[in-house]
């Protein structure tokens, strides 16, 4: 029993549109699951009124949604192929491409519907020119929390490892391939590192994470550790409509979770 993200769905104000905008800002295909994200992890999409089960209905966040996706390229160059993309299809430059203080090259962009997108460099330098469309080597979902350490220890207790541990500044887990990296840092650490101010909206996040699961049977562990952990059972598991068994449950900052299988 270990918790993965293996989807990752953001709510947007019409689902058409937004795929346009992901296929054409990072060249993703498309499939019955959503948008494979060139084999590091898929993005789906829902509209913004019809919420997953167990997510809250309220709108959008109008403020910092609390969480920062991210794409990682192998050089600077590709960050800026990828940010020029999704400019070209209707994104907001919030930081420009360029390397940071400790030698990171980064851009920020916010994509027409609202989500916040970090694009980075694994390299500080371009070693040869980019070819097409760049494709990423990992993508990854950052969630600002009250306590980074506190939030590390409900996430163990669903069996993720951590990879990266910087204390209350920063924790990232171990990823397998062909799904997300999750990172924690303190919520207003991670809007200043997006660029934006750390106003909380009052809606929701527009943000579900998704694990499917091998079982019922691992379904019903993973919502019963999260319950034990300090998270919370929005929805008990149950046979969707969709022909999945699903449940949802919150973390102890409020972030969302569907935990499916195929019924």
């Amino acid at each position: 029993m270990t918790l993965r993200i293996d989807i990752i769905t953001i709510g947007v104000p019409q689902v058409e549109t937004a795929r346009s905008f992901y296929t054409a800002a990072f060249s993703a295909t498309a499939t019955d699951a959503g948008l494979d994200l060139h084999g590091t992890g898929r993005l789906a999409l829902r509209q913004m009124d019809a919420p997953a089960t167990g997510s809250a209905t309220k709108p959008p966040s109008a403020g910092f949604r609390g969480h920062v996706l991210s794409c990682i390229v192998n050089q600077p160059a590709e960050v800026k192929s990828l940010l020029d993309a999704a400019t070209a299809n209707g994104a907001t430059v919030i930081k420009p491409a360029k390397k940071q203080m400790f030698g990171e090259f980064t851009a920020v962009y916010q994509a027409p519907d609202g989500a916040m997108w970090k694009l980075a460099a694994a390299s500080k330098k371009d070693t040869e020119p980019v070819c097409g469309p760049p494709k990423p080597t990992e993508t990854a979902v950052y969630l600002g929390v009250a306590k980074p350490k506190a939030s590390k220890a409900f996430y163990e207790a669903l069996g993720m490892s951590v990879n990266h541990d910087y204390g209350d500044k920063f924790i990232d887990f171990t990823i397998a391939a062909g799904v997300c990296r999750l990172g924690l840092l303190p919520r207003k650490a991670l809007a200043k590192d997006a660029g934006v101010g750390d106003e909380h909206g009052d809606g929701f996040s527009a943000l579900v994470l998704t694990h499917i699961a091998a079982s019922r049977d691992d379904v019903d562990a993973l919502l019963a550790a999260a319950n034990s952990a300090g998270g919370r059972v929005t929805a008990a598991a149950a046979q969707t409509g969709q022909g999945e068994y699903a449940g949802h449950f919150t973390d102890p900052d409020g972030y969302r979770w569907e935990i499916t299988t195929p019924a």
